[in-house]
């Protein structure tokens, strides 16, 4: 099996503080998004529980790219709402300020999680329901894939932010239309 990345635009709760810690969710339980995927409840247990294990870390890197480490995740962690993570942006090394600038202007406001696919199936919808994940990384992102989550600077003002949710919601509407002729 492939790696496969799912995007997430970081939701409410994702902040940025003191210009390098972050902190919020990467992954929503029982949201479809673009790619007609949704990640169940418990998806990420496994993995997370084998990495905890040996002792290992998720990366965080840059658009995916496994050349440009930008922080470390301190904690990676299910809940309820999905997968929530706190980290730290280094801001010693030139993409890790440039992450927290492009952050803090509003310019990235995505997250994608790269994984592989342990157990999913189709329901009668035609949406895969991805049930048990293996997580390899976080990545701060440019196009996130999954509209209900975002990155938000400290200090966001929370009206824009329900228009960017508005707008997020049209954008991933056309998006289904046009596949759908």
């Amino acid at each position: 099996m492939d790696l496969e990345h799912k995007f997430a635009r970081l939701g409410e709760g994702l902040s940025v503080a003191d210009g390098h810690v972050i902190e919020g969710y990467a992954s929503v339980f029982g949201a479809v998004d673009q790619g007609n995927d949704v990640v169940e409840r418990g998806a990420y247990a496994a993995s997370l529980k084998a990495v905890n294990a040996r002792g290992g870390t998720i990366k965080m890197l840059w658009q995916h790219d496994p050349a440009q480490p930008i922080g470390v995740w301190d904690e990676v962690r299910e809940d309820d709402k999905g997968l929530w993570v706190k980290g730290r942006l280094l801001t010693d090394l030139a993409k890790g300020r440039e992450a927290a600038a492009l952050i803090a202007a509003g310019a990235i406001d995505g997250l994608s999680i790269g994984y592989r696919t342990i157990k999913s199936r189709k329901d009668d919808m035609g949406r895969r329901l991805l049930s048990e994940l293996e997580l390899w990384e976080v990545s701060l992102v440019t196009f996130p894939m999954l509209p209900q989550a975002r990155v938000a600077a400290k200090g966001d003002d929370p009206e824009a932010a329900i228009l960017r949710d508005v707008a997020s919601v049209f954008r991933a509407a056309r998006c289904l239309l046009a596949t759908d002729d």
